[in-house]
């Protein structure tokens, strides 16, 4: 498989802050990639030299096969953007917009396929200043894609979106991806990487600090397990339950968590412990670390 983009030791110095500090990795062609990290961890910086609108101070990065600070029109005519703020006129209709925008691209999408991908039919002679905060990322999503781009980036994609509208939107992600769109996805919804990204990676302070699929993160970060239930109101004593555990106990009201390497063992002495008293633990779950637990192990005190 080839790759979309190479990146080898990559550098970036504001002053005295090395804001990219060494930065390798490859992103293989039709593939979703995650770039993950807190603020100020060097995310922006990476994806602005990706783009072209930011030179580098050392290092080798190609994209699409181009050097993206040499690669000129050409270059910007073959990948996508979505910022977080596009700076529409907020006068023109959606209708209106997308026409300004396709004729920036010699392969531009038909206006009616854009509005399809983002469902936006009925509002396509709305003014922009109409639109909801939602709406208005739908539009900076279909920019992003009517030039039928190689690549296109995805800063926040869905921000402002309802947990309906994101899903649906991951579904565009996941077709564009499916066509072969190679994807790089900057996100704070940990969520929304676990269920797009193929490939991952953590920066902090300008450095990766973890890579690879969400599930290998999961997997190699902890073989911890999460227990989770509601104590009903009881009389008995919670010491007969809480001390023969060897995970770790956290609780909060009537609700606790047990972090635990052992969740077989753990989980036989509180089922054992509840049905010898008759008691129900009300939404009892055993659970693998999910990749937000991973992340905020990784850079909890810098987030």
């Amino acid at each position: 498989m080839t790759n979309a983009i190479d990146v080898n030791e990559l550098t970036k110095t504001y002053g005295d802050l090395r804001a990219v500090d060494g930065l390798s990795f490859s992103v293989p062609a039709g593939q979703v990639f995650a770039l993950l990290g807190p603020n100020g961890a060097g995310k922006s910086t990476t994806v602005e030299i990706l783009e072209g609108h930011r030179t580098r101070d050392g290092g080798n990065v190609s994209v699409l096969g181009v050097d993206p600070a040499t690669g000129g029109r050409d270059f910007r005519d073959r990948i996508g953007i979505v910022l977080q703020e596009a700076g529409i006129d907020k006068e023109l209709t959606v209708r209106e917009t997308i026409e300004l925008y396709r004729h920036a691209y010699t392969q531009a999408r038909p206006v009616d396929e854009v509005i399809e991908l983002v469902e936006l039919h009925d509002k396509l002679d709305t003014r922009i200043s109409r639109l909801s905060g939602g709406q208005r990322r739908r539009v900076d999503l279909a920019l992003g894609l009517v030039g039928s781009p190689e690549l296109v980036f995805l800063d926040e994609p869905t921000t402002g979106f309802d947990p309906a509208a994101r899903r649906r939107s991951w579904e565009v992600i996941k077709r564009l991806a499916d066509d072969g769109t190679t994807v790089v996805l900057t996100t704070h919804y940990l969520e929304e990487a676990e269920q797009l990204a193929d490939n991952i990676i953590i920066m902090s302070r300008g450095q990766i600090v973890a890579e690879g699929t969400p599930e290998s993160l999961r997997r190699h970060a902890s073989t911890e397990s999460i227990i989770r239930f509601e104590l009903p109101r009881v009389d008995a004593r919670l010491e007969e339950l809480f001390e023969p555990l060897v995970g770790t106990v956290q609780g909060r009201d009537r609700r606790v968590e047990i972090t635990t390497t052992t969740p077989t063992a753990d989980l036989a002495h509180i089922t054992g412990w509840a049905v010898g008293r008759g008691i129900e633990l009300s939404g009892l779950v055993v659970e693998h670390l999910t990749l937000e637990d991973v992340y905020l192990r990784l850079v909890g005190d810098e987030a």
